[in-house]
């Protein structure tokens, strides 16, 4: 047979889609030993409230002093509600993290596992891809925006002041791409280092952190408490409903971080019980601050004359509480830090997994024998994040962020529907039922998303009406086609209505994004593919024994 005969090339397409539509088997704790009684598992070091602080260190960043007060500039008062909303939306989000965060509890993964087992690997492969680029560029954008706020402390001393090179930690810019910058580098190797000594040693460090920032922020509400005008907060809406859910899209960003509870897993002492708690607890937590933030500097400024760059630390210097203002770019920095130190904790097990699973090559797999980390995936998040932080500007390429977390929660939330039918049938769908309901599922989606564009460009109210009547009917033949097995483990409630909400909404988001994001999504998948074509269908092995995953087992469900 010749090179390149159409005989040769069918061979070659029928290969790649038989590996593309492998699943990740499921089987119970009889046939295997969990992961974690071998050398070849991770440290089960993290107790419930671990992963809480866990959960709020990924989450409350440098945001909650500066999103507050810039989306309150247009949504006046009532981005209170924005707040509401957004973590309303994550909520639903996280109940469903909750749910597949149980079914899976001895091992890394997240979203690339639950779609690995859900659908199948090119899928899995295409979600890695997105989380991966945000996680990049976000750890990258963090450790920038730590180094100039570290900066900006120093130079509160008149020894600093105006004695240091931009080049050192504001970034010096050459051109409009490269950007010269010393310190986050060196920043992102400390943190590296703390998280290549041990689970145990990154928790204390996050646990530290989290804590002192969460002291802030409730000594910055109650003392702005007293500062309150509540005129302040007429009128509520000065711009209108359009505002405040426009707010909610973009302050839905200032929530996520919880996935990163779900990414440890393999580290976690109990967790059936506890991943739950550390999801949904951190989360709650989370929004509740923001609520009490949102109030404060929209009662002691009226929201029309707030700050751009600082605007809760303005606030507090214009009623003379300049030791506040300290106060906040100390809780800055430690937001920032904890960030960044579970954002690089998140990557590293991701790309474990993927090498675990040989969509990777192997020595992203290999984890630590004594100090049982993945040294060598958390030494290659810790160099790219490095590179690109240290010589770009990331500031440019934020416009482009946030496509991977919005794909990979709607993906989650599809997870839980198809895992679910899959149980009611001990997995043996049939092709026509799962099809039919694979296409309602992306019917949602594509009705999510149809629907943000119609609002965004203020589109008839009519196709707004139409595209959610057609998502409801979707939903309804998932209802009534589609049988429904219980978890078993935390059961997120209203299967598969709450997961198609999630779905609908995070597509609503997507469609508010930067054209560019839209760009970089097709753009990424096509490379993906292009990787998954070339390594990962020769390699990849989802039914090795070492790489089999365990259902939760049933006399431990909550």
């Amino acid at each position: 047979m010749r090179i390149g005969s159409p005989s040769s090339s069918s061979s070659r397409c029928s290969r790649f889609w038989s590996s593309a539509l492998r699943s990740k088997r499921l089987v119970s704790p009889a046939e295997k030993a969990a992961r974690d009684s071998s050398d070849l598992g991770l440290s089960r070091r993290l107790g419930v409230l671990d992963l809480v602080l866990l959960g709020i260190g990924a989450s409350i960043g440098a945001g909650i002093f500066v999103v507050t007060g810039t989306v309150a500039r247009d949504a006046g008062p009532g981005v209170t509600i924005s707040f509401i909303l957004a973590g309303a939306s994550c909520v639903i989000n996280a109940l469903c993290y909750a749910e597949l965060a149980t079914r899976f509890p001895a091992v890394v993964g997240g979203a690339y596992l639950y779609a690995y087992t859900a659908f199948n690997e090119l899928t899995a492969f295409l979600v890695f891809g997105q989380l991966m680029l945000d996680y990049h560029i976000g750890a990258a954008s963090i450790a920038r925006s730590l180094a100039s706020y570290l900066i900006n402390i120093l130079e509160l001393f008149p020894v600093f002041k105006d004695n240091i090179p931009k080049w050192i930690g504001h970034g010096e810019d050459i051109g409009d791409v490269l950007s010269i910058n010393v310190l986050a580098p060196i920043l992102l190797v400390l943190l590296t280092f703390i998280l290549c000594r041990g689970v145990q040693e990154s928790s204390v460090v996050n646990s530290l952190m989290t804590v002192t920032k969460v002291i802030i922020v409730i000594i910055v509400i109650f003392a702005g408490a007293f500062e309150v005008d509540v005129s302040n907060w007429s009128p509520f809406a000065p711009n209108g409903l359009k505002a405040i859910f426009t707010g909610a899209t973009v302050v839905f960003f200032a929530y996520v971080g919880f996935d990163a509870v779900a990414n440890s897993a393999e580290e976690s002492k109990r967790p059936q019980r506890d991943l739950p708690i550390g999801i949904i607890g951190s989360l709650l937590i989370c929004i509740a601050l923001y609520i009490g933030v949102c109030l404060v500097i929209t009662g002691m400024v009226p929201y029309n004359l707030l700050g751009e760059d600082a605007p809760l630390a303005e606030a507090f210097t214009s009623k003379g509480l300049k030791f506040v203002s300290i106060l906040i770019s100390v809780g800055a920095v430690a937001g920032l830090t904890t960030t960044l130190l579970v954002g690089l904790y998140v990557q590293s097990r991701l790309y474990l997994g993927l090498g675990r699973d040989g969509l990777l090559p192997l020595i992203f797999a290999k984890v630590h024998p004594k100090r049982h980390t993945p040294i060598h995936s958390q030494i290659w998040v810790g160099l790219v994040a490095s590179v690109l932080a240290g010589l770009f500007n990331v500031h440019v390429l934020s416009h482009i962020l946030s496509v991977g977390t919005l794909t990979g929660y709607s993906v989650v939330s599809a997870c839980v529907v198809v895992l679910r039918w899959k149980d009611k049938t001990n997995s043996q769908v049939s092709s026509s039922a799962e099809r039919e309901g694979v296409i309602c599922l992306i019917a949602v989606a594509l009705c999510g998303f149809a629907s943000g564009l119609l609002y965004r460009y203020d589109a008839s109210f009519i196709f707004l009406i139409l595209a959610l009547v057609i998502a409801a009917g979707a939903s309804a033949a998932l209802v009534f086609r589609q049988g429904y097995a219980d978890a078993p483990g935390f059961s997120c409630p209203g299967v598969p209505l709450l997961p198609n909400i999630c779905i609908f909404f995070n597509m609503f988001l997507f469609a508010q994004l930067h054209h560019e994001a839209w760009v970089r999504f097709v753009i990424l998948c096509v490379v993906m593919v292009g990787v998954y074509a070339i390594y990962g269908q020769y390699h990849a092995n989802p039914s090795a024994e070492e790489n089999v995953y365990h259902r939760a087992p049933e006399e431990e469900a909550l």
